[in-house]
């Protein structure tokens, strides 16, 4: 697990193969039902690079839209989408690992910092910056739970 100003980063090993796992990774609007925060995903376009979606997002009785867009898809390897509202990058890499499992990386970067009025919001409406990444990693780790539990169950 890491965390800093810029990045959130949770991993998990799944006994299963990276194949396995890359429908429920890659699958934007099927993420509501694996993601604490994802109430919902509208998307526009086939999944590859370029795909838009818009997001409704949730902390508590606090709701917000986002819209992303794909910006890495290398099957079964790496998916990832930018944020355009807040400038981050979430991810999640799959690593084959020994015995048959595959260990999944999901992860939040800011190359570029997050948005001022990101920001902002985040200190007026949830909590401040500091208590909102606490709440994003401790629900990335939830949707990496959700997904080894779907994949091997």
């Amino acid at each position: 697990m890491t965390t800093d100003a810029k990045t959130l980063e949770a991993t998990i090993d799944i006994q299963a193969t990276p194949e396995q796992i890359w429908p429920l990774v890659s699958d934007l609007p099927g993420m509501a039902a694996l993601s604490p925060q994802v109430v919902r995903s509208i998307q526009r376009g086939d999944g590859g690079v370029g795909t838009r979606t818009v997001n409704i997002n949730r902390s508590g009785w606090k709701v917000w839209p986002t819209r992303s867009k794909v910006i890495r898809v290398d099957a079964p390897g790496e998916f990832a989408f930018r944020v355009k509202d807040n400038k981050t990058i979430w991810s999640f890499r799959l690593e084959p690992i020994d015995g048959g499992a595959t260990r999944v990386t999901h992860r939040r970067e800011a190359p570029d910092g997050i948005a001022p009025i990101s920001t902002k919001l985040q200190n007026v409406m949830l909590g401040g910056v500091e208590k909102f990444d606490v709440e994003v990693l401790a629900g990335m780790n939830t949707t990496l739970r959700n997904i080894k539990a779907a994949v091997e169950n």
